[in-house]
């Protein structure tokens, strides 16, 4: 499941709908039905097609309406396969979301730019946001501005001391990823070429996972000796509500199959497990009773954005430093951290974090984001939001001899590389690390995310919207041959 298209010494150039799409979104089903027919049914698991489908499916295809979600195609006396793609127009960035200057373009080189020229870049992009937001909306921001008039704090001269550091790293990285990428023809230079389509990005897909969690501590206590530690997903089994809020689900076949959750239809890839549930209700995980070699973590983070917007609940630093990683970790255990651009989150991780996880930091590494045509997403100089984002990976340190057997044919982790891809669309869905970590790590490793919102073949995932994206709405029904 390679989702690298170039691998160069400064990173590694990335697709991430081809990733997910190779992660086998196959439904096998040996039940056999009369010749020809179609099916619209409400599927639990792979065999279970017993009720009625009220579930409408959004199209997404140009051609004219797709199948709905439940469909299957059958032919007599054989076995029924399914298969599901992601929809492609939640990777269709082809324009960068504010104009770049031509002389600014990424394929003309990375000039060094001042604190002077951040500014008036910074103004420019100011006078943008207020032109976009109506007159009287424009008037309040620019009163807002005028007031403010370029004073810095301390957290955004910390951002560009530290921008300033890894600017040119970033930069001529990015770029010769890039280039590689126009002459492999992955990306491609003129947006003409580029689809047009304008696709409204579903917000509100799907049953509200965060709040299930919140209500799912009102459930009756489980008694813990009576209780399985996992629910694996077998072909005639519904899974109630509950269990799967309380133990972890496993689906551990060669198929991926459909979980009913208050309604909404969401699939599992193969040979994955997840649990759903909140950062109060980890427990289920530990007794799982599996350490992992590889933990990534991405913590929903407090910043001024998320409590506007009430998009998602943040943790404080210190229910971050509370997470088990210690008692999920197996020796030698690389922990790799999302981290936002705030430099005080940043020294949160290095100084505080993995310190208290006894881990030792090894590399800042960072994800680069650019359009189809190879651009960078966000002007690379803008005060505001920059188009990457900081990975902080470390190693568990423990029993040096054990250290020492596990780091065989393993190579050490750089202190820099890049990670570029066109971004998703849809908030907060990361790129996917299996590929770009496996010289890093040993094969046939246990592999765990903590605050997922998506699932991936061989990784336990963990999170109060683990499913999120997986949500059936998000993909789009292919029929397979059989």
């Amino acid at each position: 499941m390679m989702s690298v298209i170039h691998r160069l010494a400064a990173g590694w150039l990335v697709d991430h709908l081809s990733f997910i799409n190779q992660c086998g979104y196959e439904i096998c089903d040996s039940f056999a039905y009369p010749g020809d027919a179609t099916l619209d049914t409400s599927v639990t698991s792979a065999g279970d097609y017993h009720a009625t489908s009220t579930f409408a499916a959004t199209s997404s295809s140009r051609d004219g309406p797709i199948p709905g979600p439940g469909h299957v195609i059958e032919t007599e006396g054989k076995a029924a396969k399914t298969r599901y793609v992601f929809r492609e127009e939640f990777f269709d960035v082809s324009e960068p979301h504010r104009a770049v200057a031509p002389e600014k373009r990424l394929c003309q080189g990375c000039p060094e730019v001042s604190l002077k020229e951040v500014k008036a870049n910074s103004s420019r992009e100011e006078h943008q946001e207020g032109t976009k937001s109506g007159v009287g909306d424009s008037v309040d921001i620019a009163r807002k501005k005028r007031k403010r008039k370029c004073v810095f704090n301390q957290g955004e001269l910390d951002a560009f001391e530290y921008h300033s550091k890894v600017r040119k790293l970033i930069c001529e990285g990015t770029l010769h990823l890039v280039q590689e990428g126009l002459k492999s023809g992955f990306l491609h230079c003129t947006t003409a070429e580029l689809s047009c389509r304008k696709n409204i990005v579903p917000e509100h897909i799907g049953c509200g996972l965060a709040e299930l969690c919140e209500m799912a501590k009102q459930f009756p206590a489980v008694n813990e000796s009576d209780h399985q530690a996992v629910r694996v997903l077998g072909d005639e089994t519904s899974v109630p509500d509950q269990d799967l809020l309380s133990c972890v689900t496993e689906n551990s076949s060669n198929y991926a199959k459909i979980v009913v959750l208050m309604g909404q239809k969401y699939l599992v890839p193969p040979k994955s497990s997840f649990l759903l549930s909140d950062i109060s209700c980890l427990q289920p995980l530990l007794n799982y009773q599996k350490k992992y070699d590889v933990i990534v973590i991405d913590p929903p983070w407090e910043n001024k954005s998320v409590k506007r917007s009430n998009r998602y609940s943040y943790l404080s630093s210190w229910q971050i430093k509370q997470i088990p990683v210690p008692a999920l970790a197996a020796p030698n255990c690389l922990v790799v951290t999302w981290v936002t651009n705030r430099q005080k989150h940043l020294r949160f991780v290095k100084d505080e974090l993995y310190p208290h996880w006894s881990v030792k930091t090894l590399a800042e590494w960072h994800w680069v984001k650019i359009t189809k045509a190879g651009e960078f997403v966000l002007p690379l100089d803008s005060l505001h939001k920059k188009p990457y984002e900081v990975l902080v990976l470390g190693r568990v340190q423990g029993d040096i001899k054990e250290v020492l057997r596990k780091s065989e044919d393993v190579l050490p982790v750089p202190e820099h590389k890049l990670i570029v891809s066109v971004p998703c669309s849809l908030h907060s869905h990361k790129p996917p690390l299996t590929a770009v970590l496996a010289e890093f790590i040993k094969s046939d490793v246990e592999c765990l995310e903590l605050f997922a919102r998506n699932l991936q073949p061989g990784w336990t995932s963990w999170g109060n919207e683990v499913l999120k994206f997986q949500h059936i709405d998000y993909f789009t029904l292919l029929q397979n041959e059989n």
